[in-house]
């Protein structure tokens, strides 16, 4: 069950952009075998989470912040290496497919270029 965001949403775009994700989410879901990449991306950085959905766990995530941060910017250089990190990560817990969950946001540049990377890497999105 997907759970709408609590309070007034204040940006009109950003409810836009809350509508695709729920229209998106209601038809992609992640298992264990196949799990959901699901991308999030800010102004200065970019995270990617591995979920599985049937057990209800992130599996594991690739960010550029944090303990285990990649050194790279939120651009199209530094989405391809996040990509290809993910590919290295999905290789390591032996998964090589997976759905891709785009979290409402464009197909293009930066999140465009992080499933490029990946496919590239030989995990088929």
């Amino acid at each position: 069950m997907i759970r709408k965001p609590n309070g007034k949403v204040r940006k009109a775009s950003e409810g836009r952009r809350l509508r695709r994700k729920l229209s998106i989410r209601k038809t992609v879901s992640g298992t264990a075998e196949r799990p959901r990449l699901s991308v999030i991306r800010s102004n200065k950085h970019l995270s990617i989470q591995v979920i599985d959905d049937v057990a209800n766990a992130t599996l594991f995530s690739v960010q550029t912040y944090g303990k285990n941060a990649i050194a790279a910017k939120n651009n199209v250089e530094g989405a391809k290496v996040v990509g290809s990190k993910l590919a290295e990560a999905l290789k390591a817990k032996n998964i090589s497919t997976a759905v891709f969950d785009r979290n409402g946001l464009k197909y293009h540049g930066v999140v465009a270029a992080v499933v490029e990377s990946a496919r590239e890497n030989g995990i088929q999105i």
